[in-house]
């Protein structure tokens, strides 16, 4: 069966013809141009700001003019994960979809259903003709994934809504109605090599099968970071003369790392070392990453690598440096409040680099473990920069759209929703900033794996999301 004639098939037609665009955070020229073109063809107005958000109205259908303008949100930029083995461009190729059971998958990468199913349901209502639904204000944002500078950097005064739709929560019986904020902890070394002596054997070292994932939504799982386990193995490095020749470790600042690759110089006497590490690694991890992968490949030598003295400094810094639950929240029993993930460690011609995300619903819980983060880093002698922070989004008690969504919930499902706070960051609270007064709320369809090449979309929930949303449209508030 082709994605195509799945129900509903409007969604899945748009998604399959967003799907067919390239769009990575940073590069969307060509999905901004496509949404662009999508709104002139309806004959809708549709404005692109200064930074490429995208901004589509449409007129209430017959009936529906005196109900609260609709914001619909949905951010155009997807995260481009692929495994080590799989052959694709994000620059240049469609995603290659498949089905399996009740979930859409992608074949070896990222699905992008974070946010493209929200971006084509959106789509689905701009350009239906049997809906009712109020004036409705679409807005597609860029770059969500890696800076929100979308959000961040919205034109102000262009969109008169009163109500806030967020389609990027990603269980269908749940309502996002906060969030946490986040900051980018980034790090910097150069550092001395040396000879390799003669007697050392070369090596490459690879980490991977690990399932990755969500570095926010899913750190409470404890999920292997490659970065940190690729530093169990090369931290005993004085007493084999281990010296780090390069790594190569994660790959997006949002992710959690699946793979880490390494060359190192170090005695023979390692290898039996290594051997029994890597069994009480994966005895560690047998339920959670039961498919990691740990190898080591003999390959020709090479003349230098890094100075023993900057092995040590490296593999110490990086073992002390937190990664995963900081602090639960006190208020909401099982949220997480405060949170790290060491995303990225590159060892490479001189340059010593680690890029991570911490993330807090709580502004100075956010700055406390970033600057914890930072701290055996700065001790080393790295140069520290913070960057990329945006704040969370405050829960409102008073909401008036949460009751609608929660009473249209439970009369078509006939159970409660959960209403909850996300450990993840959501454009919201910047939009909030953008446009104070918003009422706003997130739902979704279910999507799992998010940020990994296991991401996948149930078909069934989907199809729950769509009529919820319609439900919604047809029984909004009045002005």
């Amino acid at each position: 069966m082709n994605v195509r004639e799945l129900e509903p098939k409007s969604v899945w037609n748009h998604f399959a013809d967003l799907n067919a665009v390239p769009r990575p955070s940073k590069k969307e020229e060509k999905v901004i141009a496509f949404i662009q073109g999508f709104g002139n063809k309806l004959n809708l107005e549709t404005y692109t700001d200064s930074v490429g958000n995208v901004i589509i109205k449409k007129p209430a259908t017959a009936g529906m003019e005196k109900r609260q303008t609709v914001i619909l949100q949905s951010h155009l930029d997807m995260v481009h994960q692929k495994n080590a083995d799989t052959v694709f461009d994000f620059n240049t190729q469609g995603i290659e979809m498949v089905i399996e059971d009740d979930w859409v998958k992608a074949n070896g990468t990222t699905l992008g259903a974070d946010n493209g199913m929200g971006v084509a349901a959106i789509m689905a209502i701009l350009s239906s003709t049997d809906i009712p639904h109020p004036s409705l204000e679409a807005l597609f944002t860029i770059d969500e994934e890696t800076g929100m500078t979308g959000a961040m950097e919205l034109e102000k005064g262009i969109l008169s809504g009163t109500i806030l739709l967020n389609l990027d929560t990603e269980d269908d019986d749940e309502f996002s109605i906060g969030c946490a904020g986040g900051i980018d902890t980034n790090t910097s070394y150069n550092y001395a090599t040396m000879p390799i002596p003669e007697d050392s054997l070369t090596y490459k070292i690879i980490v991977n099968g690990l399932n990755g994932g969500h570095s926010g939504v899913q750190i409470n799982e404890e999920l292997g970071n490659a970065n940190k386990i690729m530093n169990r193995l090369l931290y005993d490095c004085k007493k084999f003369n281990l010296q780090i020749i390069d790594v190569n470790g994660g790959s997006l600042r949002n992710a959690i790392p699946r793979e880490s690759f390494a060359t190192i110089s170090v005695h023979p006497d390692y290898v039996k070392v290594f051997s029994d590490r890597v069994s009480e690694i994966k005895e560690e991890y047998l339920i959670q990453d039961n498919n990691l992968s740990i190898t080591l490949e003999a390959i020709d030598s090479t003349n230098t690598g890094m100075s023993i003295e900057d092995t040590v400094k490296i593999t110490t810094a990086i073992h002390a440096c937190h990664n995963g639950v900081f602090r639960y929240s006190r208020a909401i029993e099982g949220l997480v409040e405060t949170s790290s993930s060491l995303a990225r460690v590159i060892i490479k011609d001189g340059k010593f680099i680690t890029q991570s995300l911490q993330r807090s619903s709580s502004e100075s819980g956010k700055y406390d473990v970033a600057n914890t983060v930072a701290a055996p880093f700065k001790l080393m002698g790295c140069k520290i920069e913070h960057g990329g922070s945006y704040p969370g989004w405050s829960p409102n008690p008073d909401s008036k759209i949460l009751d609608v969504l929660v009473n249209i919930y439970e009369e078509l499902y006939k159970e409660s929703p959960k209403v909850m706070a996300i450990h993840a960051g959501l454009e919201c609270g910047l939009l909030g900033e953008r446009y104070p007064g918003l009422d706003m709320i997130s739902f979704g369809p279910t999507i799992k794996g998010a940020h990994s090449p296991d991401e996948r979309c149930s078909i069934s929930s989907t199809a729950k999301f769509w009529n919820f949303l319609k439900a919604i449209l047809a029984n909004t508030p009045h002005k």
